[in-house]
């Protein structure tokens, strides 16, 4: 249970899509002039990124790994489609946003019409095939978790162009100046925004204070030299002090 809650967090705060490693900018930036057109963007996403995640995770450990064929009999243990990983993670996405698209046009014509071609564009957004490859690099050890990274995900993506969307709505009764108009503010907040997620790392990385502190290296020497060679080096210290003192004291005579 930690470890999900770790890790949806985590996805949503501190990994942002967005503000961390710059992933579905175009949309973020061109569906975010209004609230409404920006949250119905955002379920979108969260549903396919929901969906492809686990799904890829799925063909991952049973098709496309190293050995993942075994289920199919030991001839087929050697076998690596791992070069595959491209094409199938797509051609799952496509299919999914195409469904997103169907559904969302049947149910919702305004909104369909709102978004326009940036709908049928998730399927080449760039955050959601980052996170069935995300989910591939970080070796994710079991379904639920890969659903919960592709949730989680999605709500972080989600929140970055609601913020955004909201505060382009406020800034355009406010006295931005001429040359920073536009994409300028907007990139500008973005970069803010960014710093305020990345401050939320400290919650959740933190609490070993100490743990890997080094010995000071005195305890290590006394440590480790024997009861002998420790009287001989205190012997030998008081000797050099003593010369110290007797040769300063020559100096001072002359």
């Amino acid at each position: 249970m930690l470890e999900h809650l770790e890790l949806f967090f985590k996805s949503i705060f501190i990994d942002n899509m967005v503000f961390a490693v710059f992933l579905g900018m175009c949309s973020y930036l061109a569906v975010s002039k209004k609230v409404a057109t920006a949250v119905g963007l955002g379920a979108a996403v969260i549903f396919v990124l929901g969906v492809t995640v686990p799904l890829n995770w799925l063909l991952d450990q049973y098709i496309l790994q190293e050995g993942a064929l075994s289920w199919l009999g030991a001839e087929y243990a050697d076998y690596d489609l791992s070069f595959l990983s491209f094409i199938m993670f797509i051609a799952t996405i496509a299919t999914m946003v195409q469904l997103v698209e169907i559904v969302v046009e049947k149910f919702s014509p305004a909104l369909y019409n709102s978004l326009g071609i940036f709908l049928p564009l998730i399927a080449v957004n760039c955050a959601i095939l980052g996170g069935s490859l995300f989910m591939q690099a970080r070796e994710i050890p079991s379904l639920a978790l890969a659903f919960n990274y592709g949730i989680s995900s999605g709500i972080g993506w989600f929140l970055a162009i609601l913020a955004i969307a909201a505060i382009r709505e406020k800034i355009r009764y406010s006295n931005v100046p001429p040359p920073l108009r536009g994409l300028g503010i907007t990139f500008i907040i973005t970069g803010l925004m960014g710093i305020g997620f990345q401050s939320f790392g400290g919650m959740l990385t933190g609490g070993d204070e100490g743990a890997d502190s080094p010995v000071p290296e005195t305890v290590v020497r006394e440590a480790v030299l024997p009861e002998a060679e420790g009287e001989a080096v205190e012997v030998e210290t008081e000797k050099k002090k003593e010369e110290v003192v007797i040769s300063y004291n020559d100096a001072l005579n002359k």
